[in-house]
């Protein structure tokens, strides 16, 4: 398992990297959209579309995709995209989280058929967006969410005691999900204070909103990394499923990689808007 897992990251590394670092923003923008648009396709099979549903669905959120290009890409964002995610993240998460209605029935399920497609292109166009904006910026946006997800998983392993959502994810705790928050402002604080790696988002923060609002806009995104990872987790639970798809030997699917980025990547073009 562990051998699969390291394959499988060598060769993710192996394609992202490069294009991340080097490539033009349109071959970024291309593999951005192949990753989600089979996030979709999970999308629609933990909602227990059959058939050739989840297929269909994915084909609709590309389309889709390349229709929201219409509101603007890049430097020109569409911020009525990033609005309409994150009324979704902010209001029907949490919701979701406390009340855990059954997401894959009825009124429920085609809520979030439509939900997904609004989400899966707002993540598009943010990333585009993080990536014009430099190297640096794109990479610390996603730092904050691996920095979170590392943070939780050792602090959770070393101190956990207090479970966050015993019925939705066990494994994780309220010591874990600080010790995440701590490594997020850890490294936030040292990107400021040495000015290294400009532009970052932790720079951009500060200077948009000064120091206190900058720092409460990190704390922000941190909790809805999580209530994006608790999010996908409540609905592999209701599917019946360990991880969304095995298209990642080792690694699960394409959206348990990048759950908690769903949330977070509209809420920070939002904040800098």
């Amino acid at each position: 398992m562990l051998k699969t897992r390291v394959i499988t990251a060598i060769v993710l590394l192996a394609v992202l990297v490069p294009v991340t670092l080097f490539a033009p923003i349109g071959a970024f923008g291309a593999l951005i959209a192949f990753v989600v648009v089979f996030a979709a396709w999970e999308w629609a099979r933990l909602l227990k579309l059959t058939g050739a549903g989840p297929i269909v669905y994915a084909i609709v959120a590309a389309l889709a995709l390349v229709a929201s290009t219409k509101l603007g890409v890049g430097f020109v964002a569409p911020r009525p995209l990033f609005e309409a995610a994150a009324i979704f993240w902010v209001l029907v998460g949490p919701f979701v989280l406390i009340r855990k209605p059954t997401l894959a029935e009825g009124g429920w399920r085609a809520f979030l058929l439509v939900a997904g497609i609004v989400t899966f292109a707002a993540c598009w166009h943010a990333l585009v967006a993080a990536r014009i904006a430099g190297v640096a910026f794109v990479l610390s946006l996603l730092l904050v969410v691996w920095l979170a997800d590392i943070g939780a998983y050792f602090a959770g392993k070393a101190f956990g005691k207090h479970k966050l959502a015993p019925a939705i994810s066990p494994g994780k705790t309220w010591e874990g999900a600080i010790g995440g928050w701590l490594a997020v402002m850890i490294v936030a604080a040292l990107a400021v204070l040495t000015r290294a790696f400009e532009p970052t988002l932790f720079y951009a923060l500060l200077e948009h909103l000064g120091s206190i609002r900058a720092f409460i806009a990190l704390t922000l995104l941190v909790a809805f990394s999580v209530v994006g990872d608790l999010f996908e987790s409540m609905l592999k639970r209701q599917a019946g499923v360990k991880d969304s798809s095995g298209l990642l030997p080792g690694h699960g699917g394409v959206l348990d990689r990048i759950d908690a980025l769903l949330p977070v990547l509209p809420l920070a073009m939002l904040l800098l808007g």
